[in-house]
């Protein structure tokens, strides 16, 4: 037994050590996000009120279009179903799979991504606790349908369910920000046409489930990109700095070149 868990540790890129503070510092991100998710929970109807404000500006700017396009594809059971397990699987199998394929196969790119997820988690709390904001899922009044509790096997106000999701995270949309820094990572560091085709597809395909299973506006789409923009530039220009041969954005780059 030993000598097994001497072997994977000699396999894995950084040893034991290193793997279990990755996952410590994954494990204090999500208790950071237990909290916030516990401020905005607090504040139902403040919630409401600035998905109110969210669909107010949309038909201000005359693009209040997602009931349209949702009611366009409720119509394609099959569709309805692939964005649903889309939807579902986006944040979390995708997401932890890649993260986990990035640290053991390709290491080098591995710590900038980290950072660039991390800071863009900062970022969403922000907004989760300054301007919590009730999803569009939660207006059927406004021809909207929750196609996750309708048409799949999960109930989005279960109580499992809440364990996991926070039902006023509608603004910044990190289903969004999150496919996008995966997808422009994923697109940089494999070698595949096929992976990499995948990988550039993939921000958009995130975006577009996210309106057809009524979970985010298209603005929350817009500021979810900001904030993985933003996430990007604080992570190579500003944390870089602090230790550029491990997390710089350059390394990535670089480490592709050599793959190549």
């Amino acid at each position: 037994m030993i000598a097994t868990v001497q072997r994977i540790g000699e396999w894995l890129p950084r040893g034991w050590g290193d793997m279990f503070r990755q996952l410590g510092l994954y494990v204090f991100a999500d208790l950071a996000y237990e909290f916030a998710r516990g401020l905005a929970e607090s504040r139902p109807s403040l919630a409401f009120a600035n998905g109110e404000r969210v669909m107010d500006l949309e038909r201000g700017l005359g693009l209040f279009f997602e009931p349209s396009v949702q009611a366009w594809f409720i119509t394609e059971q099959w569709a309805v179903d692939l964005a649903n397990q889309i939807y579902l699987n986006s944040q979390f199998t995708v997401a932890s799979a890649f993260l986990i394929w990035l640290y053991l196969f390709r290491n080098d790119a591995y710590y900038f991504v980290r950072n660039m997820l991390f800071v863009s988690m900062g970022l969403a709390l922000v907004g989760y606790i300054g301007f919590p904001t009730a999803p569009p899922r939660m207006f059927p009044e406004y021809g909207f349908l929750d196609t996750i509790n309708s048409f799949s096997s999960v109930n989005h106000d279960s109580a499992v369910a809440k364990l996991f999701i926070n039902p006023f995270a509608a603004v910044p949309s990190m289903h969004c920000a999150v496919a996008l820094m995966i997808g422009g990572a994923g697109f940089v560091v494999t070698r595949n046409w096929f992976a990499r085709a995948f990988w550039a597809s993939w921000p958009l395909i995130v975006a577009a489930v996210t309106v057809v299973t009524a979970n985010h506006y298209w603005i929350d789409i817009l500021i979810g990109w900001f904030v993985a923009a933003l996430a990007f530039t604080i992570a190579a220009k500003v944390i870089a700095r602090l230790d550029p041969e491990a997390w710089g954005w350059s390394r990535v780059v670089s480490g592709q070149r050599l793959q190549a």
